[in-house]
């Protein structure tokens, strides 16, 4: 039986190849002979900026999928808060359940 994932969040796609350049940078860096913390330093800073513009596309999804659950919960958040106060757009004989 085959299983087949569904789309991969764009954060976890931009999180493992940000990793994934950081451990290629490491591994380029390796066989060079210098001290080790130099060594991940090194590889930390370079990633970045590779990441920077190697993956601008993934990180431009990631915000915009950040925006977009900002706006949801944000619109949310004014619902309820009419709702609250009394000002929602059903009237009041509604309830929960809908008309009766």
């Amino acid at each position: 039986m085959s299983r087949t994932l569904g789309p991969v969040s764009p954060a976890i796609k931009y999180t493992l190849a940000r990793i994934g350049l950081f451990l290629a940078v490491l591994l380029a860096l390796w066989p060079i002979d210098m001290n080790v913390l130099l060594k991940l330093m090194i590889a930390i800073l370079a990633s970045a900026g590779l990441a920077f513009f190697l993956l601008r596309r993934w990180r431009d999804q990631v915000a915009g999928t950040l925006a977009g659950a900002v706006h949801r919960r944000r619109a949310e958040r004014d619902r309820l808060r009419s709702a609250l106060a009394g000002e929602d757009d059903r009237p009041r004989d509604e309830g929960i359940d809908g008309p009766q």
